[in-house]
C-alpha cells in the first residue's frame, strides 16, 4: 500500500527521538527527560547544530523511559510525566499530562512561507504568562506581543515598548494545578504573540529555516526555572565583591574625578566595591586604550583606589576605530578578525570612536584574540569589565556629528567560519551573548584564580554563564522605577538571575524623592548600582541632600549585612536556577492574588519588599500570602492572606519577614574585603518548623569547584512550649576566619534560654532573645523554654 505523501509517517525510532517525515518536511519529537521535550520541524533537512548554540545538546540527556503507541490518526510518545500526541495528517502537536489537563497544544498545522514558519497554540482559561526576558511593563504578559530582536531603544523607553537591548525567548505558562516552560529555540527574528491578535491564541513565529520549541512541564515554577539552568546553563558563582554597590556615571572624565568620587563614598561612609568607568577614559573611544593624558597612569590610579577597597570596572564596545594607526584595529584587520560585507570589503559604521570594525564573535579564534585584549587593562588592575552597545548598535552618522538612531550590522554580512558560515541575519541576536562569552573567558584566561566579572547590555538566552545583565538606559521616572521589579522578575524566570537596573535613572534628573526610593529598591537586586548620563545633574547619593543620602547609607549598609543571605541566595541560582528577586507566584503559584502582582517581590524565599513607587505616597496596600509575616521594622507578627495597609514615609521600604525565616547577617562594612565575617548573626523568626543552609567560600577563586566550600544547615522548631533552634556541624573543607554567632530569637520573652542544655545568659530586647557564643563549627542547640 502506498503512504500519503502529505501525511506525517513514522520514519524512524531511537532511545531518544522520533522522526516523523512527509513528502518535504520532517518533524523530529526528541525526549531529553520525563519533563523537557523538543520539537523540531524544518524543510528537508534542519540547520546543523552550530558551534555558538546556547542549549544543551539532545545527546547529553541521559536517556530516559518512554513509550509509543500509534493508530491510523495519532502517534502517542508517552513519558512519567507528560504524553505528545502527534497528528499524523498535518502534524499537529497536542500536550497533556498524566492527568490528561491540556496545554501548549496546536490549533493547526505548523506553516511554512517566505517570512518563515508560524504556529499557533491555544491559550487556555485561567492561564498566565512570565518571562519573554528583559521587557517593559509589568509583571504578567498575557495580551501583548514580543519581538525578539536586540536593539539599542529609543531613549525614554516606556512600557508599551517591545524589544530592547537583550532578548530571552523563554517563556512560563501558569494553569491552575499545572506549570509549564518554553524555549523558543530560534536566533533568527522571531516573535511570540500572547493573545495580542487574538485572546485565545499563541503564536510562535520565526524567520529561521526551522521551527525549533523546547517544552517543559513542572508542577511549580520552580521546576522550570530548573530546567533553564539545565538546557541553557548554570550561572557560576560571581566575586563576592561585585554584590556589594557598584558607583558609575558617563562624564567622570579624569583620574582626579575618580579619586574625588572615591573619597566622598569613604568620608560620607556610603558602602561601595566598585567604581565604573566609563568611554571617557579611552584615548579617543579606542577600546583597550587609556587617555594619554587624563588618565596618564592608570596603574597607579587602579592601585590607589584598590588600597580603599575599590574594584576598578572599564567599559569596552564591540567597534574598533577604523585608524591605521590604531595597532589593535591594524591586528584585527591583518588577521581578518573582523565582519566584512557581502561583497567581501570591511564593514564599518559609526559608534563612538566615528567609523569602527567590529569582530565576528561567532569565530573561536577572533573570541580567543577579543579575550586577550583584555590583558592591558587585567595588567593595569581593572578587575571587571563592562561590555556595552553590543546589540550590536551602529549609528547612522558619526558620533562627531551627533550619532544617534541606532541600526546595526548589514544583516546579509557574512560570519562564522568557513564550516558552518552564515550571515548577520542569524547571529545578530546572539552578538552579545558571545561577545560577554569571549570576555569572559580572556579575563579567566589572563587571571585563572579569579572569577571573572563581566557586565553586559545586551544577550540571548543562556547568558547567566557568561555574565551580569543590566537592563540598560532606563530614566530617572517614576513609571521605570514602577517597572523594574517586573523586569528583574520576568528576567529571573527566563533564566537570567544576576540582574539590575541603573537606579536612579540613565537619562533624565531623579528628584531626591524618587532616587530615595529607588535605593531602596536597588539594594535588594542582585546587582545594584547608581548610574546616570552625561549632561544630567549629578547622580551621586550625596547630590540629593541630607535627608536622601541618609536613606542611601541605611539602605546600601543593610545590604552590605544581608550579604551572607544574598551570597547564599547566588548559590542557589547556581546550583538549582531559583531566582535571587521571585514574584510572589513564583512561592505561591495556586494563590490567585499572586498572578498579577507586580510591586511587591521576594529577595530569596524569606524577605518580601512592597516599595513605594508613585510619588508622594506614604501609604500602600501590601499583600501578605498565607502563613506568617513579621514587619522588619516593628517585629510584629501578622497573619497572611490578607491585605493591610501600611504606613511608608520617605525614610520606610515596607519589608517583611517570611515566618520560619533564619536570616544570616553580617556586620555593617564600608566594602566586603573591609573585614571578615564577624558576627555571624542568625536573625531566627520562629514559626512551625523550618531551616536554612549558608553557603560560604572564600569568595574569589575556583576553588570552590572542586570542594573547597563550607555549608552550614540551621534549623528551628516552634511550639507552645519552646523553641528549638539547631545549628548543625559545618560540612565542607573551607574554614572561615575566628568569628562570634550572635542567634538573635524573634519571641516573647522566655522563662529560660539553654545553650546545649546548659543555662544561659540571654537579653531580651525589641522583641528578641539574643545569645551570643564562639563559631566553633560544631553542632549547637539553643533552646528558649516559653
Amino acid at each position: 500500500m502506498l503512504q500519503d505523501s502529505s501525511m506525517f509517517t513514522l520514519d524512524h525510532r531511537d532511545t531518544r527521538s522520533c522522526l516523523f517525515k512527509r513528502a518535504n518536511q520532517q518533524l523530529r519529537i526528541s525526549i531529553c527527560s520525563t519533563q523537557l521535550i523538543r520539537v523540531s520541524l524544518s524543510n528537508d533537512q534542519p540547520l546543523p547544530r552550530r558551534s555558538w548554540a546556547v542549549n544543551r545538546a539532545d545527546d547529553a540527556w541521559e536517556p530516559v523511559e518512554w513509550s509509543i503507541a500509534q493508530n491510523s490518526a495519532i502517534t502517542t510518545l508517552e513519558t512519567a510525566d507528560l504524553q505528545v500526541n502527534v497528528a499524523h495528517a498535518d502534524g499537529r502537536i497536542t500536550f497533556t499530562n498524566r492527568q490528561q489537563q491540556a496545554f501548549f497544544s496546536d490549533v493547526g498545522p505548523a506553516t511554512y512561507n517566505a517570512d518563515g514558519w508560524l504556529v499557533t497554540k491555544q491559550i487556555y482559561n485561567s492561564e498566565h504568562f512570565y518571562g519573554f526576558g528583559e521587557r517593559t511593563g509589568w509583571l504578567e504578559k498575557t495580551g501583548q506581543h514580543f519581538l525578539n530582536w536586540t536593539l539599542d531603544p529609543e531613549p525614554h523607553h516606556g512600557p508599551r515598548i517591545d524589544n530592547m537591548y537583550a532578548t530571552m525567548p523563554v517563556f512560563m505558562g501558569l494553569q491552575p494545578n499545572l506549570c509549564y516552560g518554553v524555549f523558543f529555540n530560534t536566533s533568527f527574528r522571531s516573535s511570540v504573540d500572547v493573545g495580542a491578535t487574538d485572546a485565545a491564541l499563541l503564536s510562535l513565529k520565526t524567520q529561521g529555516p526551522d521551527l525549533d520549541y523546547y517544552l517543559v512541564l513542572g508542577a511549580t515554577p520552580a521546576d522550570i526555572t530548573a530546567t533553564w539552568r539545565e538546557l541553557l546553563g548554570a550561572m557560576p558563582l560571581p566575586a563576592y565583591w561585585t554584590l556589594g554597590y557598584h558607583q558609575s556615571r558617563w562624564g567622570y572624565d579624569s583620574s582626579s574625578t575618580m579619586r574625588a568620587i572615591a573619597d566622598e563614598l569613604r568620608a560620607r561612609n556610603i558602602p561601595c566595591d566598585a567604581i565604573h568607568f566609563d568611554i571617557d577614559y579611552m584615548d579617543g573611544y579606542r577600546v583597550f586604550t587609556w587617555h594619554p593624558e587624563r588618565f596618564a597612569q592608570p596603574a597607579q590610579l587602579v592601585q590607589d583606589l584598590a588600597q580603599d577597597g575599590f574594584n576598578v570596572v572599564t567599559i569596552i564596545d564591540p567597534g574598533f576605530k577604523t585608524d591605521p594607526d590604531y595597532a589593535v584595529f591594524a591586528e584585527g584587520l591583518a588577521n581578518d578578525y573582523f565582519i566584512k560585507r557581502a561583497d567581501g570589503s570591511l564593514f564599518s559604521g559609526y559608534v563612538w570612536p566615528d567609523d569602527s570594525a567590529f569582530a565576528d564573535f561567532t569565530r573561536a579564534d577572533v573570541r580567543a584574540w577579543w579575550g586577550n585584549l583584555h590583558k592591558t587593562l587585567v595588567d593595569a588592575g581593572v578587575r571587571g569589565i563592562w561590555d556595552d552597545m553590543n546589540e550590536p548598535t551602529v549609528f547612522d552618522r558619526p558620533f562627531s556629528e551627533g550619532g544617534g538612531n541606532g541600526g546595526t550590522i548589514d544583516l546579509n554580512a557574512p560570519q562564522g567560519a568557513a564550516d558552518e558560515r552564515t550571515t548577520h541575519a542569524e547571529v545578530h541576536n546572539l552578538y552579545g551573548l558571545l561577545m560577554a562569552q569571549a570576555t569572559y573567558e580572556g579575563l579567566r584566561q589572563l587571571r585563572p584564580n579569579e572569577r571573572p566579572f563581566v557586565l553586559t547590555r545586551s544577550g540571548f538566552a543562556g547568558l547567566s554563564r557568561w555574565a551580569t545583565l543590566w537592563t540598560g538606559d532606563n530614566s530617572a521616572l517614576w513609571e521605570h522605577l514602577e517597572m523594574t521589579l517586573p523586569q528583574i522578575c520576568n528576567l529571573g524566570l527566563s533564566g537570567i538571575p544576576f540582574v539590575g537596573v541603573d537606579i536612579g535613572g540613565f537619562f533624565g534628573n531623579a528628584s531626591s524623592e524618587l532616587w530615595a526610593r529607588w535605593v531602596q529598591v536597588g539594594a535588594f537586586l542582585p546587582f545594584c548600582r547608581g548610574h546616570s548620563c552625561s549632561g544630567t545633574r549629578p547622580a551621586e547619593p550625596w547630590a540629593f541632600g541630607e535627608r536622601t543620602e541618609a536613606i542611601a547609607r541605611a539602605y546600601l549598609s543593610l545590604r552590605y549585612r544581608l550579604l551572607p543571605y544574598l551570597y547564599t541566595l547566588f548559590y542557589q541560582a547556581s546550583t538549582t536556577g531559583a531566582p535571587i528577586i521571585r514574584p510572589l507566584v513564583y512561592e505561591y503559584p495556586a494563590d490567585v492574588a499572586t498572578h498579577a502582582l507586580h510591586d511587591q517581590v521576594l529577595c530569596g524565599s524569606q524577605l518580601m519588599l512592597a516599595p513605594i513607587v508613585r510619588p508622594g505616597a506614604e501609604y500602600r496596600s501590601v499583600y501578605l500570602p498565607a502563613g506568617e509575616w513579621y514587619d522588619w521594622w516593628t517585629g510584629e507578627r501578622i497573619t497572611g492572606a490578607q491585605h493591610i495597609l501600611v504606613h511608608a514615609p520617605l525614610e520606610r521600604l515596607p519589608l517583611y519577614v517570611r515566618g520560619g525565616a533564619i536570616l544570616t547577617l553580617g556586620p555593617v562594612l564600608n566594602y566586603t574585603g573591609e573585614a571578615p565575617l564577624d558576627p555571624l548573626t542568625l536573625d531566627v523568626y520562629p514559626s512551625g518548623t523550618s531551616e536554612w543552609t549558608l553557603y560560604e567560600d572564600d569568595g574569589i577563586s575556583f576553588e570552590y569547584e572542586q570542594g573547597l566550600s563550607a555549608t552550614t544547615h540551621f534549623s528551628c522548631i516552634e511550639t507552645a512550649q519552646s523553641i528549638n533552634f539547631v545549628i548543625a556541624a559545618r560540612q565542607g573543607s573551607w574554614q572561615p576566619a575566628p568569628r562570634t554567632i550572635v542567634v538573635n530569637l524573634h519571641s516573647l520573652p522566655p522563662k529560660a534560654v539553654l545553650l546545649d542544655e546548659q543555662p544561659i545568659e540571654c537579653v531580651h530586647a525589641d522583641g528578641a532573645i539574643t545569645v551570643s557564643f564562639v563559631d566553633d563549627g560544631l553542632t549547637h542547640t539553643l533552646e528558649a523554654k516559653l
